[in-house]
């Protein structure tokens, strides 16, 4: 490069992030348990492009979903756009592939999508989900299942302080339907969901102003958001508000069959909790919803979200595939985790460090390291021989569990030094022996 020239300052776009190792190791950590619980159920994997037409995601969300599409014309004059979630593409995948794959298919995804939102903490415009659905039944039992995915993964992931708040779309759209406002039914959600960022007053001047429910209806709406108990007593008290309203009957007949089944599978009643409040903002939702939230940090959102979406495929088929799943929010569990301090030391890159002494003899630290990793253990070799105590100064800071060493003396006597690097004991193990030591070692 020409001296003169002018050097380009290294910057990241507003929204978006890099991932140093650390981070990034966390990140990869907590999408291999996601597989595993996945998996576990019998869900999955599937992938679709990054780009879909713009046809296909707009209005599939919400208002403000639309606004936050990276949308553009591509070299081919083609008016595409970034999916915003990995929901809406399921749904494009499932009315193509699904003659192929059969029902109810079950899926899990995990991938990358797009926001043009405002950044805040542990919200970016780039982001991973990791998604599970279920689709091409409308069985309750499909949207008990997903609560328990959600349960298990937490669990999983380490979290034992956590609630996940659950509610129906039908109790509050039987409510609606009683107090003549059905057609606004959508309006009303959305400003629903605001409630906890702007509060009550706001909300019901939204519902008065832009969605033209009268203050009143307004005012029995929020009263009705504003139900506290037991879930059985919360359901009690809905039952009397929507009585001779199938659609709600219905609602709260599903949501007593969830508590009780999850109560005879053995989850804990703290870890769950009906939230009439709950609406969801993206407009698909049609029946239950969950948002899960970590007692120590209620403040950064939900981390695990998601719902029924019985007629989102319809839009691409005529053949009713009713779907249900919840996703994990990648990087805003991330960022919760960095704050109580649960990143340090999580997936380390390699267990054991082999130190290079002498040059000469690097076929015979590759041959170790080779001999390590054909029995289970991660290594790496330091790629030159410089003092030792600079080669330790860098496995102490990437964690690794020991250190393996070895001069010329060591080499002429057959052994390895070995050294914990947690406690700082040393032990010289035979060549043949390093391998079973380590493991125990680490082990510990």
């Amino acid at each position: 490069m020409p001296v003169s020239a002018e050097l380009i300052k290294p910057q990241t776009l507003k929204g978006f992030r890099d991932y140093l190792p650390d981070a990034m190791l966390a990140r990869e950590h907590l999408m291999d348990i996601a597989r595993r619980v996945y998996r576990s159920y019998g869900f999955a994997p599937i992938d679709t492009p990054a780009l879909e037409y713009s046809r296909i995601l707009l209005g599939k969300g919400s208002d403000e979903t639309d606004k936050q599409l990276f949308r553009f014309q591509d070299q081919g004059d083609r008016d595409v756009a970034m999916r915003f979630d990995l929901t809406v593409p399921f749904a494009r995948f499932a009315a193509q592939h699904i003659g192929a794959l059969g029902t109810p298919f079950k899926r899990y995804h995990i991938g990358t999508v797009w926001r043009a939102e405002n950044p805040q903490k542990g919200r970016y415009r780039e982001f991973i989900q990791c998604d599970f659905d279920t689709i091409g039944t409308d069985a309750n039992a499909s949207d008990i299942e997903t609560l328990l995915v959600i349960h298990d993964l937490m669990e999983a992931i380490g979290f034992s302080e956590f609630t996940i708040r659950i509610n129906h779309r039908q109790l509050l759209n039987g409510l609606l339907e009683k107090l003549g406002l059905a057609d606004k039914s959508v309006g009303v959600l959305r400003s629903l969901d605001k409630l906890p960022k702007i509060g009550r007053d706001k909300v019901i001047a939204e519902m008065t102003s832009a969605v033209g429910v009268s203050e009143d209806s307004a005012a029995q709406v929020l009263n009705f958001a504003s139900l506290t108990g037991s879930p059985q007593e919360i359901l009690a008290k809905v039952e009397s508000l929507v009585d001779g309203n199938e659609r709600g009957l219905d609602g709260i007949a599903k949501l007593r069959e969830l508590f009780g089944v999850c109560q005879t599978a053995g989850i804990k009643p703290e870890r769950i909790a009906l939230d009439v409040s709950i609406a969801r903002g993206l407009d698909y939702y049609t029946g239950t919803i969950y948002e899960t939230f970590l007692t120590e940090l209620p403040g950064i959102g939900s981390v695990c979200s998601g719902g029924r979406y019985d007629n989102l495929a319809g839009l691409f088929t005529k053949e009713k595939l009713p779907g249900v799943g919840a996703s994990l929010g990648l990087d805003r569990l991330l960022a919760a985790m960095e704050e109580l301090g649960l990143i340090q030391g999580v997936g380390n890159i390699a267990h054991v460090f082999i130190a290079m002494f002498d040059e000469t003899r690097m076929g015979d630290y590759m041959r170790l390291a080779r001999t390590l990793r054909r029995a289970g253990i991660m290594a790496e070799v330091y790629p030159s021989a410089r003092k030792l105590q600079k080669q330790l100064q860098y496995a102490n800071r990437k964690h690794f569990r020991a250190a393996v060493i070895a001069g010329s003396n060591e080499f002429e006597q057959g052994i390895w030094t070995v050294k914990d690097l947690e406690t700082g004991e040393q032990h010289e193990v035979p060549d043949g022996d390093v391998a079973a030591f380590l493991h125990r070692t680490i082990s510990r």
